[in-house]
């Protein structure tokens, strides 16, 4: 170890998708006493600060000499540069006076609205504001009515779903101490300035008591069928008592979303990180058809590896940044986030490397899978992995894994191989003889 840096704080990398902070006080207080821990939830990874360096140094030689599990998963340990993590104000103390939250969700398969947040937080403490802002996925910060409400809150809801295997919270103490919001809408709300409602949306505000339904098919948007909603487990941290929160939270139907400080939601997603010979418009639809419907796909010219696509609703571009934003394709990591535009305009068409143009509309194509609201039911929203399901393949087809199926599982190495068949052979035409009854047309999905 010498010339090597040793310090407190530890740099955790290969965490699942549904790991919380609890997760991993959990798995490393064996090592020694944890200080604090930073989560990078869109990143998977995290900074754990243990109380000494030893303890740092128990954690980072066990992990390099036997495997160390969190949630399930296998994790890797390094030492980061820092000697200590940066807190957000007042973390480290919360009697000093934050009674804000900042509140991460993640694997949001559902929407989350400031409807939904109010049902889950209000009945633990009284909130005040609500913003929710969506960049590298979606994060809101919650203002209750006192420091306590928030420490109730905090503990009672961190690493809890909202919905049974999706919407995880994960929740911090946040820099500022008091939100400012200029407008009720579905992102953003102050319950102490009803008059901030917008008066040109008609009627009122339909906020829905605690106990009610799940979502169900949401109208053709496609959030598939209903499934239960998530009790908090009886024997669980999560558990609160009768008093706090009854078992369910309820879903309260979204209504249309407007901006906040000027960062509006939008159904257009930006990528970047596209590899300039291996991507184009018809492989960038295979990848972002598996969480909502595309409309249109438009590269920049301006800025070289970088497309716009246009979606059916925020929701699908929400969907699209939870499950594809970080991920490896062609070597390349991409990018994905909001783009502040609200249509894709078919400007500046050009040809790209491969041949094929920059500017593609898919809103007739018959690959769209969220088009109704059957259609919606049967698609399951899945993050990239190795195995990949295909189907609509012909019995012709002579290699050995896939002869005489037309459907079936495919295990890859890794999930970048997987993703990299998906994004080249999804919705691929295979040829058949022309007296055979089944369709040209096939997909591997």
């Amino acid at each position: 170890k010498k010339g090597l840096l040793l310090t407190p704080v530890v740099h955790v990398r290969g965490l699942c998708e549904a790991v919380v902070e609890a997760d991993l006080i959990d798995a490393l207080e064996k090592f020694g006493p944890i200080c604090y821990v930073m989560m990078m939830p869109f990143k998977r990874q995290a900074l754990v600060e243990f109380s000494t360096v030893e303890s740092a140094d128990r954690c980072v030689s066990c992990g390099a000499k036997e495997p160390v599990y969190i949630a399930g998963q296998q994790a890797y340990f390094n030492y980061s540069t820092s000697k200590r993590i940066t807190r957000p104000t007042n973390a480290d103390n919360p009697n000093s006076g934050n009674k804000v939250l900042l509140l991460s969700i993640q694997n949001p398969l559902y929407p989350i609205t400031t409807d939904v947040l109010y049902t889950v937080c209000n009945p633990i403490g009284s909130v005040l504001r609500i913003v929710i802002f969506k960049r590298n996925g979606i994060q809101a910060m919650v203002e209750f009515e006192s420091v306590q409400c928030a420490q109730k809150a905090k503990a009672a809801l961190n690493g809890a779903d909202i919905y049974a295997g999706c919407c995880t919270l994960k929740i911090e103490y946040a820099r500022p101490t008091r939100l400012n919001v200029i407008k009720n809408d579905n992102e953003s709300w102050d319950y102490t300035k009803p008059y901030l409602v917008r008066r040109d949306r008609g009627k009122g505000r339909q906020r829905q008591a605690i106990l009610g339904e799940h979502p169900s098919s949401y109208s053709e948007n496609g959030y598939g069928p209903p499934c239960p909603l998530l009790p908090l487990p009886g024997n669980s941290r999560y558990k609160l008592t009768s008093v706090d929160a009854p078992d369910m939270v309820s879903y309260p139907l979204p209504q249309s979303s407007s901006s906040y400080s000027g960062h509006a939601p939008s159904s257009v997603a930006m990528v970047s990180g596209l590899h300039p010979s291996k991507m184009n418009c018809t492989r960038i639809f295979n990848l972002f058809c598996l969480y909502g419907n595309i409309e249109k796909v438009k590269f920049m010219k301006s800025v070289p590896g970088t497309a716009l696509v246009e979606m059916g609703d925020e929701y699908a571009v929400d969907r699209a940044i939870t499950h594809l934003n970080s991920i490896k394709v062609f070597g390349k990591r991409l990018n994905v986030c909001v783009s502040k535009q609200h249509a894709v305009i078919p400007s500046q068409v050009f040809e790209l490397e491969d041949g094929s143009s920059s500017y593609k509309d898919f809103a007739m194509t018959r690959n769209n899978r969220f088009s109704s609201a059957g259609q919606a039911s049967k698609n399951i929203i899945q993050p990239p992995s190795a195995v990949l399901h295909y189907y609509n393949v012909p019995p012709c087809i002579s290699q050995e894994h896939l002869l005489r199926t037309i459907s079936g599982l495919l295990e890859f190495d890794s999930k970048t191989e997987a993703v990299e068949v998906l994004t080249v052979l999804n919705h691929y035409q295979i040829r058949i003889p022309s007296k055979s009854p089944v369709p040209a047309n096939r997909k591997l999905n």
